[in-house]
């Protein structure tokens, strides 16, 4: 990963987390957190990778605003970041945090049963 790939991720993180906080109204959304954002090569697209706090209802109705606000956010993303072009932004859930629960609970399962 290059330098300039790097450094992208690190803006575009802090950006969106910035815009869903504080520009994004919509109640249905609710308490959304951006736990990674992997840029391509060419910087075309970014993976930015999204969990929810609540039930998976929530979540499925949070990525569905997500998906209907990303030209917004793209928008936004363009007044601040002085950049020739814009990557194309994909939300993705990232459900890393619930394996790792579902993980440690079996762990404890089997640590109860022996």
């Amino acid at each position: 990963m290059s330098f300039k790939q790097e450094r992208m991720d690190m803006i575009l993180h802090r950006e969106i987390s910035k815009i869903l906080q504080f520009e994004i109204k919509d109640p249905k959304l609710g308490f959304v957190t951006v736990t990674d954002v992997q840029c391509t090569n060419d910087l075309s697209i970014a993976k930015v990778y999204v969990t929810f706090l609540g039930k998976q209802e929530r979540n499925d109705a949070g990525m569905r605003i997500l998906q209907k606000s990303k030209g917004y956010i793209r928008s936004l993303l363009a007044k601040r970041i002085k950049i020739r072009k814009m990557p194309d932004l994909i939300f993705i859930q990232d459900t890393s945090l619930q394996q790792g629960n579902k993980i440690e609970s079996i762990l404890k399962d089997i640590e109860n049963k022996g």
